[in-house]
């Protein structure tokens, strides 16, 4: 840990864990850099502070210098779920951890509160491929509440749902009764649990923590609606994203990647600023839950 997280996790301080595959990997520069940045100053402005987490030199990191902000931001780091960090750290290598890789190291360093854009879930043809994001299982069996607006449109959004009912993983809504689809703020489906401040949340996770479930929660908030997604051009931008996948032959832990670079280039940017604004939110409202919770 980063001197400044130990001492506020001694000091019973808030503190939010921030992913860095967002930064090196779904953001493009140099404007990852700045958004780096830009989420760290937006936990400290609620009063909380910042746990951006990596693995540098086989060192697996809970909170990162400018000098290691740049690291990750460098475009030459891997990408890290729970499987890799094992032979990341025995090799000494570099890498940028997913919401499974960083929700682990978070909670072994005590930080359960945790803010990321969209969380990973069932992929569109499951059935055939099996091909279900790592993230669903380590929040069934990881105690860290992750802020997020949903999970992303380009998934099959009803059977993720159905994946965390089963890991007993609780679904809150934030101000919302619509689960969240990251670019869209209604994915057609409802949240089992609604919260209005940021108070409730953290109530309800404690319980939760007390009632000694092995489980993570998700706190899905959806995308400030200035910054929404056309509901027109997102459709348009999945159906060719689906085919240029397709065409490609583009499988397993590409497929998110190259969905989210066709919907940054097919829509002019507007994605871009929607990923950027909804992550900038979530990360403001788990400062203010582990605020409340500290409390």
């Amino acid at each position: 840990m980063s001197a400044e997280v130990a001492q506020a996790l001694s000091g019973g301080v808030g503190v939010v864990a921030l992913e860095s595959t967002l930064l090196a990997h779904g953001l493009p520069a140099p404007g990852n850099r700045y958004a780096a940045d830009d989420l760290e100053e937006a936990v400290r402005a609620q009063g909380a502070v910042p746990a951006t987490v990596a693995v540098l030199d086989g060192v697996p990191r809970v909170g990162l210098s400018a000098d290691e902000l740049d690291r990750v931001c460098s475009g030459e780091l891997r990408k890290l779920s729970v499987r890799d960090l094992g032979p990341a750290v025995g090799l000494r290598r570099d890498g940028a951890t997913t919401v499974a890789a960083t929700a682990a190291l978070a909670r072994l360093a005590g930080v359960e509160v945790f803010a990321t854009g969209g969380l990973g879930g069932v992929h569109r043809g499951a059935r055939d491929s099996w091909d279900v994001s790592a993230d669903l299982g380590a929040l069934a069996r990881t105690p860290v509440l992750v802020v997020c607006s949903g999970v992303k449109s380009i998934l099959d959004v009803a059977a993720t749902l159905e994946v965390l009912e089963t890991g007993s993983v609780p679904v809150l809504g934030y101000r919302t009764d619509a689960f969240p689809g990251f670019y869209r703020r209604d994915s057609g489906h409802p949240v089992p649990w609604r919260v209005d401040e940021p108070a409730q949340a953290a109530a309800a996770w404690r319980a939760h923590r007390e009632l000694g479930a092995p489980a993570g929660a998700v706190l899905a908030q959806p995308v400030p609606a200035a910054d929404e997604l056309d509901a027109d051009l997102h459709d348009r931008l999945l159906v060719e994203g689906l085919a240029l996948l397709a065409e490609r032959g583009i499988t397993g832990k590409d497929v998110t990647p190259a969905l989210l670079a066709h919907f940054h280039a097919g829509s002019g940017g507007a994605s871009l600023r929607a990923n950027l604004a909804l992550v900038r939110a979530n990360a403001e409202l788990a400062a203010r839950v582990a605020v409340a919770g500290a409390r």
